[in-house]
């Protein structure tokens, strides 16, 4: 389940957090973890199903970790509970994740799910196209020339510029299946960079493609368009059989005529509007 604040994350401790950063808040029983924070604790394993827990991470493994970390302060903010460590070689900074995101942190999303901090994250080494000025292509916004924590650019194209949040919202939307590079359309080696520095892009539909998104372009028609309506229920009115029933038109499917309103035979199957025979104006139709 996932609750809306004021529920608390027994990792990072915050009460609110964007979820484009830290992901959904989950709660059960009492307990309430960030999605991200579950999956970057340095030693909290999946040892469940998908289904079982908060993404396969059982409840008492959890509830362990919070209790591991419980006096771990964060380099960052220096509150306890920090439970994402650096992975660089002898580094041992640990922090909250969404401190680490805010501090410049990394942490990836595929793998290990390694995090790295300020000091030791992945970095573009990419010879871009520079521009002046230069604009993010998702946001259009002016943006430094450079590449930074904040600044990334395509690695196939080596011209298409983006803030990190941008680019980050775009993955989220569109997910593995879609996320791209917005300029050169370019897929693997866009989006193996991307992972490697810290983007993550879920396996799944899209957002467009998830509840329904287009269902009302799967609507049929379903309305009488005849100058005047004979049927007394209305033109809403469709029947099976009969002179009600309702037929559309078989070019453009856009309008529709109950038999007897058009003076069609109680046994015709199909029917053409005006515009589309040829014998209207052809206004207000479109196929």
């Amino acid at each position: 389940r996932v609750l809306p604040s004021p529920a608390v994350c027994g990792l990072c401790q915050r009460e609110y957090c964007d979820p484009d950063v830290a992901g959904q808040l989950c709660c059960q029983d009492g307990l309430c973890v960030h999605e991200n924070c579950l999956y970057h604790a340095t030693r909290l394993m999946q040892r469940g199903a998908d289904e079982e827990g908060f993404y396969g991470f059982l409840l008492p493994d959890i509830q362990q970790e919070i209790k591991r970390v419980a006096k771990k302060k964060c380099c960052i903010c220096h509150l306890r509970g920090a439970s994402v460590t650096c992975r660089s070689r002898r580094c041992y900074r640990t922090f909250h994740f969404p401190c680490g995101n805010e501090r410049g942190c990394i942490s990836q999303f595929f793998g290990e799910f390694k995090s790295f901090c300020w000091k030791h994250r992945p970095v573009q080494r990419v010879r871009a196209v520079q521009q002046e000025p230069t604009f993010c292509v998702i946001c259009w916004e002016p943006m430094r020339g450079w590449l930074c924590y904040d600044t990334l650019v395509c690695p196939a194209c080596a011209s298409a510029w983006f803030h990190r949040r941008c680019i980050q919202g775009q993955a989220l939307r569109s997910a593995l299946h879609h996320f791209r590079c917005p300029l050169c359309q370019d897929v693997a080696t866009f989006q193996r960079e991307m992972f490697r520095l810290g983007i993550k892009i879920p396996n799944r539909d899209a957002a467009w493609e998830e509840r329904e998104a287009f269902a009302d372009q799967y609507e049929q028609h379903s309305s009488c368009d005849a100058d005047q309506c004979l049927c007394l229920a209305g033109r809403d009115q469709a029947e099976e059989n009969g002179p009600w029933r309702l037929l559309l038109c078989s070019s453009c499917g856009s309008r529709g005529t109950h038999r007897r309103c058009s003076a069609l035979e109680d046994g015709a199957d199909s029917w053409e509007c005006s515009d589309c025979s040829g014998t209207g104006t052809g206004e207000g139709c479109s196929s």
